[in-house]
């Protein structure tokens, strides 16, 4: 997605050869017209598949997901990393490591939103070593819903992560793929 890369070259900042900030237009400030056109490449992605909800985990899945719940006309539901004094019992949880903040949360969802019959699209902003999708894959199967991909923001394609999911037979869907941070720099896997 060009419009993607030449944000990520323009804007994003990188830290260390494993950290890329993109707080200028996805993690922190929002580009809507970006995350407008995000969700409409997801949508064209996944066209071939019912989708009956978009499942994310909080916070920065949440604008990306409600721009394609927007295209597609299915609700978006998002996990939660705190306790909620509404959200306390009834709930599908799973343990998540963060690979950026080095720490392990609970991330839950209610049962209220998942269910049996549900075609689940998982998105995120990034795929590192899959942990928030691993998680976010758990609720959908204590849900006993079905999976039809995960769609990635920015994946850093020189971590695990999304090799791990397609191996697992996975349908990963990736708008930028990372092949490198080295010198500063970012790379992506189309100029590897």
């Amino acid at each position: 997605m060009k419009l993607l890369h030449d944000k990520i070259k323009a804007e994003g900042k990188v830290l260390s050869s494993t950290v890329l900030k993109v707080d200028s237009f996805l993690n922190h400030q929002i580009d809507p017209q970006l995350m407008k056109e995000i969700g409409h490449e997801f949508a064209n992605r996944f066209a071939d598949q019912v989708i009956t909800k978009v499942l994310t985990i909080e916070s920065s899945g949440i604008a990306p997901s409600v721009m394609l719940g927007l295209e597609i006309g299915a609700p978006v539901v998002f996990a939660r990393k705190r306790k909620s004094l509404t959200l306390s019992d009834n709930l599908y949880s799973s343990k998540v490591h963060s690979f950026t903040k080095n720490e392990t949360n609970d991330i839950s969802v209610s049962r209220n939103f998942l269910n049996a019959d549900d075609n689940i699209l998982i998105i995120d902003d990034f795929l590192a070593n899959g942990e928030a999708v691993k998680g976010l894959l758990d609720i959908v199967q204590q849900a006993g819903a079905h999976v039809v991909g995960v769609g990635i923001v920015i994946e850093k394609g020189f971590q695990d992560g999304g090799k791990l999911l397609r191996e697992q037979g996975v349908r990963v869907e990736s708008l930028a793929i990372i092949d490198s941070l080295e010198d500063g720099n970012v790379t992506f896997a189309t100029e590897a």
